[in-house]
């Protein structure tokens, strides 16, 4: 069976002595959301997580870790990233910012350290899957390990979740 091939992500894990397994899926070019890898993972998307960077009008560039089925809140982001107000990176940025592409990115092994907040169900489960840095590659790690390698804090970073309303009823 063939081994695949190491990420940098996957370099600085086993430099740190972090045990994660590599899981391959199938990506499709046209639908890179969390629901798509989580649904070809065959795992709940709740327990996928997606890495965004996001630009801070005060510190620069920072990165949030979020699971697959939320989504980032900006102020809230911003105000536990010491900003008043933050925005997503445009797509063009995120490589030379990261040395990652869209569907690849990782809060570790990126050009440069970017601080990094985790939303706080993050260490919830005992394994998620995060980007093991390039598309079609996830780590399926203990997240408290991974936590602590990118050294990365909890935070309330996602939008409330609200029941949808039904008028029909």
């Amino acid at each position: 069976m063939p081994k695949e091939k190491k990420t940098n992500a996957a370099r600085i894990l086993d430099r740190e002595g972090v045990t994660y397994r590599l899981v391959p899926y199938e990506v499709d070019p046209d639908n890179l959301a969390a629901d798509h890898v989580a649904e070809s993972l065959g795992e709940p998307v709740e327990r996928v997580f997606k890495t965004l960077v996001l630009r801070g009008d005060r510190t620069g560039l920072f990165v949030c870790v979020i699971a697959g089925n939320r989504e980032v809140d900006l102020k809230k982001a911003a105000k536990i990233s010491g900003n008043k107000k933050a925005e997503m990176i445009a797509m063009k940025e995120l490589l030379p910012a990261t040395g990652y592409i869209r569907g690849g990115c990782t809060a570790i092994g990126m050009k440069k350290e970017l601080p990094a907040w985790f939303s706080e169900e993050f260490v919830t489960f005992s394994e998620v899957y995060v980007s093991a840095g390039q598309r079609g590659l996830q780590l399926a790690v203990n997240p408290n390990e991974f936590l602590r390698v990118a050294r990365g804090a909890l935070a309330d970073i996602t939008a409330d979740v609200r029941e949808e309303t039904r008028s029909d009823v």
